[in-house]
């Protein structure tokens, strides 16, 4: 894998504040930010800051940021998008009182798999996507650890996709994220 500046990117919607603080970026969320689309809710928003850069066939990225949150629907991870009716946002959620790793797959309409993860709250967090034919493969561990399959979803061959770390405060003002790593190579070759 290839480090990534994270000059090579652009927003898909401008965080409230973002800089650089020695080779990390930290980022601050706009209150309201978040990726959803219809299912159960009913609403949509497409205003997640992703900061994405083009994830053609056959590669992979990966983002590793601190999983230091605790309020509402907190979320980072890595956002991998073709438009507002064709994304993945997967990563650690904080839901009802749990540090959740999931996937949201939206194709047009949203679904949302989590499994709870509380002992990763204050840890360095790597996910990965990889991208090979008609999928998208998600995976994420620990920094350092193993990581494990949270989600295998389709996604189309043709799709110009773009992906890259985000995060999103659907239900707070003030929510800070620090990125350590933002990294692109080829994909998996396996899927266990």
């Amino acid at each position: 894998m290839e480090t990534l500046n994270w000059s090579a990117g652009t927003w898909t919607t401008p965080p409230a504040e973002v800089h650089e603080d020695g080779s990390d970026l930290v980022v601050t969320c706009v209150e309201r930010s978040d990726a959803w689309r219809i299912t159960s809710y009913g609403f949509e928003r497409y205003n997640a800051h992703g900061l994405v850069a083009p994830l053609p066939q056959n590669t992979a990225m990966e983002v590793v940021f601190t999983c230091d949150y605790t309020e509402q629907f907190d979320q980072a991870g890595l956002f991998t998008t073709a438009g507002p009716e064709l994304w993945i946002k997967a990563g650690v959620e904080f839901a009802d009182g749990h540090a959740m790793l999931g996937a949201v797959v939206t194709n047009p309409v949203s679904d949302w798999s989590t499994g709870p993860v509380d002992d990763w709250i204050g840890q360095r967090v790597r996910v990965r996507v990889s991208r090979a034919g008609d999928a998208i493969t998600v995976r994420a561990g620990l920094d350092g650890g193993e990581m494990r399959l949270v989600r295998l979803a389709p996604f189309p061959e043709d799709a110009e996709a773009q992906a890259g770390p985000f995060t999103c405060a659907p239900t707070r003002a003030g929510l800070t994220v620090r990125f350590h790593e933002w990294l692109q190579g080829p994909a998996d070759t396996s899927l266990h």
